[in-house]
């Protein structure tokens, strides 16, 4: 899928300027991992009718790209890239549930299992994870990272040094204390299956340095050592296809945020659209010491050897693929790098192209001031979530207060608060680099309008979603500064360039602030008074909930789609 609109806007500035599941098995060694199921089931539901209506929140999408450039032996690369993602497939069904053949045969009806197949489990990703088979009870804020009956107190007293470590799982021994069990221990099998098919690739890959990251990275999944394979996936600038894969986010960590859980993504580069892009890298470290906040909040250096580029996503898993689809990727996410080289940011055009047209057009036909509804591009849409993936690698990442890393001090708070400064970041880039000249400062408005109907997108994910909760809050910051107004009598809401301008410095400061300081107090205490939706707007949602426009997209997806035989 082409972008039109977007090449008129960046060439003009650039010349200004010069699928299938595999039932989980049990793989952990020792004392088996917390089940979300009782004891003891209830009758399986039989509310097809429930879940169909849930399914109406998805527009289906078909997840491909032309790779008719590509001769036969590359596409068996790619095929087996897939093959490889797949699999994680199966390790987030561990992480998210557990029995995924358990849970499915206790569901009648094909309508539910389908539905239970996007959401990898039995609660709706995208309505606050309401559970929509009967008897499973809420989803677990741990999920299956830690054992169902462990306490937050008994955690924190628990003498294990690696207990908050992103790639272990707490469990009880036959004592019944809490040990940890490394990633690569649990999921052994699965994690075999997936290294041996990133060699296969590896070995049908002409492209040297992607060849050497494919090697790495199956190695890191055997040992969960993950920064040798982060570095070298940094250095690659001219492969054509690339995969992300791994435990990655930890978002499905509710209970702490110290958790990853497993994804993938098998991707198709656009290379003139990547060539395009690239320049704005270089300005990170000038924009840097230019963000709203006090120096001392400022004083990293971002890595210099960070890069932008453009993909046609092939193929989601895993953690990548539940609720809310991704539309750009920032990795990787290890502070270390980070600071050393630098970020990657991947803008999966195809998949963000299809939540325009789908979601964003529509919503902003409902909400948006009809004299400002012109403002809503494609454009727009494309540069603020680029800068969004590029404002990840601004601001701090060791705090100043002794508490360590920004994402161990916020616990569950970090990745709501790293999602919301990067959203607020991308739009505060987005004005810079028109200031100087580097985008069109006409369109400004533009991208201002696109990020408010953005905002009125996300809060529909649910407050389970980290997204979401950033969306939330900074709603309803804007809203406090009048950054945006609502016509009472139509129920559209109207941008206010210049208050939204000194609204977005003023957020901007206060979460660059709160995690400088690591203060998990004030995040929390941000989070409850300004996340969470009002009548008014709830009603405002439930318009676009009766107008049938979807919440978000799930996918066709898998080698039959790309027309490519199993390897």
């Amino acid at each position: 899928m082409r972008r039109h609109l977007l090449a008129l806007t960046l060439i003009a500035a650039l010349a200004a300027c010069s699928s299938h599941d595999h039932a989980p098995a049990a793989q952990s060694p020792g004392p088996a991992p917390a089940s979300t199921a009782p004891a003891a089931p209830p009758p399986p539901s039989t509310d097809a009718e429930n879940a169909q209506q849930r399914l109406a929140n998805y527009a289906t999408v078909k997840l491909g790209a032309d790779l008719s450039a590509f001769d036969e032996k590359q596409k068996r690369m790619i095929a087996l890239l897939v093959e490889a993602a797949d699999v994680t497939n199966d390790i987030y069904w561990q992480q998210a549930w557990g029995d995924k053949a358990a849970l499915m045969a206790r569901i009648p009806d094909e309508v539910t299992r389908r539905f239970a197949e996007i959401n990898y489990g039995p609660w709706d990703r995208l309505d606050n994870d309401q559970p929509f088979v009967a008897g499973v009870g809420p989803r677990p804020p741990g999920a299956q990272f830690y054992p169902a009956d462990m306490t937050k107190e008994e955690f924190e007293q628990a003498d294990l040094k690696d207990k908050t470590g992103l790639y272990t799982l707490l469990r009880r021994d036959a004592q019944g204390k809490l040990v940890t069990v490394p990633y690569h221990e649990a999921y052994k099998a699965d994690l075999e299956r997936a290294a041996g098919l990133l060699r296969q690739a590896a070995e049908l890959s002409d492209d040297k340095e992607f060849a050497a990251y494919l090697k790495q990275r199956a190695d890191a999944l055997l040992s969960d050592d993950y920064r040798p394979s982060d570095f070298a996936w940094m250095s690659m600038k001219n492969n054509p296809v690339d995969i992300v894969i791994g435990p990655i986010e930890t978002y499905e960590d509710q209970l702490y945020g110290y958790k990853a859980s497993y994804e993938s993504y098998v991707l198709v580069k656009d290379q003139a659209w990547s060539a395009k892009l690239a320049r704005f890298a270089k300005y990170l470290p000038e924009l840097q010491r230019e963000l709203p906040v006090e120096d001392k909040y400022k004083a990293e250096k971002p890595g210099s050897d960070a890069d932008l580029n453009a993909y046609f996503a092939v193929y989601y898993a895993g953690d990548a693929n539940v609720g809310a689809k991704t539309i750009a990727i920032n990795l990787p996410n290890d502070e270390e790098v980070q600071l050393k080289k630098g970020t990657r940011r991947l803008q999966l055009e195809n998949v963000m192209q299809a939540k325009f047209d789908k979601i964003m057009l529509p919503i902003a036909r409902e909400l948006i001031a009809e004299d400002q509804q012109s403002h809503l591009t494609f454009d727009a849409f494309f540069e603020n979530t680029m800068f969004h993936e590029v404002a990840h690698g601004l601001g701090i990442k060791n705090t100043l207060t002794g508490k360590g890393m920004v994402r161990t001090a916020l616990k569950d708070q970090a990745s709501s608060f790293e999602e919301g400064k990067a959203d607020i970041l991308g739009l505060y880039m987005v004005t810079k680099l028109a200031e100087k000249g580097e985008l069109d400062k006409s369109k400004l408005m533009d991208n201002y309008v696109t990020f408010l109907a953005g905002i009125l997108r996300s809060v529909r994910f649910g407050a389970s979603d980290a997204h979401a909760r950033a969306n939330m809050v900074r709603f309803n910051f804007f809203q406090r500064q009048g950054a945006f107004t609502r016509d009472a009598a139509t129920g559209r809401y109207r941008v206010d360039f210049d208050k939204m301008t000194a609204a977005m410095n003023a957020l901007s400061a206060k979460l660059l602030t709160i995690q400088g300081d690591g203060d998990y107090d004030a995040a929390r205490q941000l989070t409850d008074t300004m996340g969470n939706i009002d009548a008014t707007l709830a009603g405002d949602l439930k318009r676009l909930d009766q107008a049938k426009i979807p919440v978000d997209i799930t996918f066709e997806q898998g080698l039959d789609v790309l027309g490519l035989s199993k390897p």
